[in-house]
């Protein structure tokens, strides 16, 4: 999907940077990626920590299942 955002020049060079892309939509895209990952795994995190998750399977079932779900 195509978007327009503003974003600050020296912001967007970080992003670039930070990402080794030198295209701006796709550092901009990878960056959002690496956001979203990040957010998922803090949010995981502290459900584990708080002890609200259920790790009622076994290893072997979640990798039968190939897909492990972010509630």
């Amino acid at each position: 999907m195509r978007i327009t955002v503003e974003i600050e020049a020296n912001e967007l060079r970080k992003i670039q940077k930070i990402t080794g892309l030198t295209k701006k939509s796709p550092a901009v895209s990878r960056a959002l990626a690496q956001f979203l990952h990040q957010e998922a795994r803090r949010r995981f995190l502290e459900r584990a920590l708080t002890g609200k998750t259920d790790f009622t399977l076994t290893n072997e079932q979640l990798e039968a299942r190939d897909v492990y779900e972010a509630r």
